[in-house]
């Protein structure tokens, strides 16, 4: 006699080792087998757009910069670019280059970053230590330009804080030799490992419909045959001198599924494109100022009389960010919001999902290279009320869940 199975729901997160941010995954299942997916953010805020429109744009760089623990460059770039724009403010050429050349060290940070969590996910930890072994290289490199591993407070609006001496144009080569000597060896452990392959292929997969459709970027687009990418569709900085071409999986498979596996193809062709976009960078190289504007004061003397509106575009290694800024001739900036790339990508993990087994959830929610924080939102409605919560209030409320949280434990014995 044949037994039918009783579907039923479950949930991973807000907290959970498969996520190092909170979010929640909602599933229904039959068996092991998804029929249903959806996730609820939310879990984490941190007012940084509220704060942004009490400091002047000069301070909300620092701000921007901190959105994401591992894109520094990301977000200081496009909110500087939607700035520069509302001021008119021109930036030199060899400042373009510089931001150019950092976006691609950043590109290959973040891709040797999400491909190291990507094997930890398929247990897979030696891969993971390999891949992380070579990461530290341009962490190294961008700390002997930079000053930092992370944050590297490198994008003034108007240009550059750092230049690129003789030493350190050597030092940015000597590590692109690196890559260059290690990738074959990347690619074979990623791309061509039985195990890699098993547990990748055929496994939450999007069209290239889907991905349209629901708005995907970035790699994640790509992946599944979306050529989409803002360096080549609407080049800015020192891509427009250089040929860029968006990078799809049937460059290497001769076709494409748009599964995890078509995932990590592109990041890790990706990480050959960046090589050769930097190195092309440095063979330009102009000479020439850092800032259009070198005085702080007078920059902000310039920034506070600005008045309009502007989108920064700037294609991370996630995908498309942008940047919305509103200047009304004042001290500080009277909007600013933020789309990253994440907020583009989540819709995607639903078809991705359903159908799929629990045990390739961790692998196929990672295969968009999620990040929670730089993301998230809080929305609050009453009744078509306005509301404002002070610090105050929030701090409040915290501390009465936690009292109640503590009683209902201490109830329960």
């Amino acid at each position: 006699m044949s037994r039918s199975i009783t579907p039923y729901q479950t949930s991973i997160g807000p907290t959970h080792p498969a996520f190092k941010e909170p979010i929640q995954l909602v599933f229904d299942l039959c068996g092991e087998t998804i029929l249903k997916a959806n996730f609820a953010p939310g879990q984490a805020h941190r007012g940084v757009e509220w704060m942004g429109t009490r400091r002047n744009p000069v301070q909300v760089l620092y701000l921007a910069e901190r959105l994401c623990g591992i894109c520094g460059i990301t977000h200081s770039l496009a909110f500087a670019r939607a700035v520069e724009q509302i001021a008119g403010i021109q930036v030199p050429p060899r400042a373009h280059y510089i931001r150019s050349i950092a976006c691609e060290l950043e590109r290959i940070h973040s891709h040797l970053l999400w491909a190291g969590v990507a094997a930890h996910e398929l247990g897979f930890d030696s891969l993971f230590y390999l891949t992380w072994r070579a990461r530290e290289r341009v962490m190294d490199l961008m700390e002997a330009f930079t000053g930092n591993r992370v944050h590297y407070a490198l994008i003034q609006i108007g240009g550059v804080r750092r230049d690129l001496s003789e030493d350190m144009i050597l030092k940015i080569k000597e590590t692109l030799d690196y890559y260059a000597g290690v990738y074959d060896e990347l690619r074979t452990c990623l791309l061509e490992d039985s195990s890699v392959r098993l547990r990748c292929r055929d496994v939450g997969i999007l069209t290239a419909t889907e991905a349209l459709e629901l708005c995907a970027v970035g790699p994640t687009a790509r992946a599944s045959g979306v050529p989409s990418d803002i360096r080549r569709d609407h080049p800015y900085a020192a891509y427009a001198d250089v040929e860029v071409t968006s990078v799809l999986p049937n460059q290497y498979t001769g076709e494409i599924r748009g599964d995890v596996y078509d995932r990590i193809v592109v990041r890790v062709l990706e990480l050959q494109q960046s090589v050769k976009l930097i190195r092309g960078f440095l063979d330009q190289l102009p000479e020439g100022d850092l800032l259009a504007i070198p005085k702080i004061m007078v920059l902000l003397a310039k920034l506070k009389k600005a008045e309009g509106e502007a989108v920064g575009l700037h294609e991370a290694p996630r995908g498309e960010v942008a940047h919305y800024v509103r200047m009304g001739g004042a001290e500080t900036i009277a909007a600013w919001k933020v789309k990253a790339s994440s907020y583009s990508n989540y819709m995607s993990w639903v078809p991705m999902l359903v159908g799929e087994q629990v045990a390739d959830i961790p692998i196929i929610a990672a295969s968009i290279d999620p990040c929670i924080s730089c993301t998230d939102r809080v929305m609050l409605t009453g009744g078509g009320r306005n509301e404002v919560w002070t610090k105050e209030d929030l701090t409040r409320l915290s501390v009465a869940k936690t009292r109640r949280i503590q009683a209902k434990l201490k109830a329960e014995g």
